[in-house]
């Protein structure tokens, strides 16, 4: 009787599509929403206030109420609880205090874009069951999180909704989403782009891992390893574990900023689209990446066994780039100072140019042009 030989390692490419999410599909969707919420704007006349228009397309909305701008936010976690789930069932351990950060990272990271300070932020906790809080140290972990998440953006946690939703939610799992409030003030720390200029520096902060995005890809990619998410992305790691590190909270960095006299002239958070992002702003503009951030044992071992190009990769995941800030180039150097100071790893990585509108991250001799991104 012959032993059959191993079967051969799938080297075909693992594309985000394959893994079901397909933003030509979904990005249409968003800016046919933003569109039809554009034409509500006029009621928020008739309580005396106006929408800044510019807004609309970025990563939070922002409304003139006066003497200052409120900015809000919604933001789901996505799949990552699915990788927490499956790794508390391998290793006995609980993942749902980094859980939670991820959740509110989704929301305080996006909202600092526009130069808003987090003041308060809501939960959603939507079960398949109530039974999923019937284990009370996973249900007491997320709780601990969600508060010191919080306590690290300086925001209050004001509530929330713990709906049990049978047959929308599947048994046993939970859907985490956070909702963030934010204010303007002054009106001057407002960060929507009207200053972004060719010559200004590009900032990146790093990522600490894979973030909240791209976990449709890394959840896909599991039948191909060898031990599941027990695999080991370097000695002593798991890929379970590098996955669930928590995302990097981004607030501290802002605030520490606007404390040293420095107002970005344009943020971006690097989350779906990768490096994409980087174009998100409205106007003409060249973005010119001379200086690539350290890359997350994580993701290298992603796109190696996913068999990603890195124009595929740096196009989906966010490469160890976890936040961009755009700042006059005499700030620069000042901005990664105080990124530093606070334990977060940045360097002044690129510059903005005049149109036409691209990115070139030119280590890797990668381009992504203007018709990259859309979601106007």
């Amino acid at each position: 009787m012959t032993t059959p030989a191993p079967s051969a390692p799938d080297t075909t490419t693992l594309r985000y599509e394959q893994a079901g999410v397909n933003y030509e599909l979904i990005d249409p969707l968003k800016v046919s929403a933003q569109r039809a919420a554009a034409a509500t704007a006029t009621q928020l006349g008739m309580h005396g206030f106006r929408e800044l228009a510019a807004s609309r397309g970025e990563s939070a909305y922002v409304v003139d109420v006066g003497p200052f701008h409120l900015a809000s936010i919604v933001e789901c976690l996505g799949s990552k609880a699915l990788v927490a789930d499956e790794m508390a069932r391998l290793t006995g351990r609980s993942y749902y205090a980094g859980i939670a950060q991820d959740t509110i990272a989704m929301a305080v990271n996006d909202l600092i874009t526009v130069g808003a300070t987090p003041l308060v932020v809501q939960a959603y906790w939507a079960t398949g069951g109530s039974d999923w809080f019937g284990d009370a140290a996973r249900a007491q972990a997320l709780v601990d999180g969600w508060q010191r998440a919080c306590e690290a953006c300086g925001v209050a946690w004001g509530g929330g909704e713990t709906p049990a939703l049978a047959g929308i939610v599947e048994a046993g799992r939970i859907d985490l989403a956070a909702a963030c409030t934010g204010i303007v003030n002054p009106k001057t720390r407002l960060s929507l782009g009207e200053r972004l200029g060719a010559g200004d520096a590009i900032v990146l902060l790093d990522s600490s891992g894979i973030h909240a995005n791209g976990l449709s890809l890394a959840r896909a990619l599991v039948p191909r390893l060898p031990q599941g998410y027990l695999t080991p992305v370097r000695p002593g790691l798991a890929y379970g574990d590098a996955l669930l590190a928590p995302t990097t909270l981004y607030a501290p960095v802002t605030e520490a900023l606007w404390r040293a006299g420095i107002v970005p002239h344009y943020c971006a958070n690097i989350t779906g689209h990768g490096w994409r992002k980087l174009l998100r702003h409205p106007g003409r503009f060249g973005y010119r990446i001379h200086t690539l951030p350290p890359l997350p044992p994580v993701l290298a071992f992603m796109q190696q066994h996913a068999h990603l190009d890195d124009h595929e990769a740096y196009g989906t995941l966010n490469m160890g780039a976890g936040f961009a800030l755009f700042v006059a180039a005499a700030d620069a150097a000042r901005v990664v100072e105080v990124a530093q100071r606070l334990g977060i790893g940045a360097r002044v990585a690129g510059e903005v140019l005049a149109g036409p509108k691209q990115l070139t991250i030119e280590p890797l001799g990668v381009h992504y042009g203007e018709d990259a991104l859309h979601l106007r």
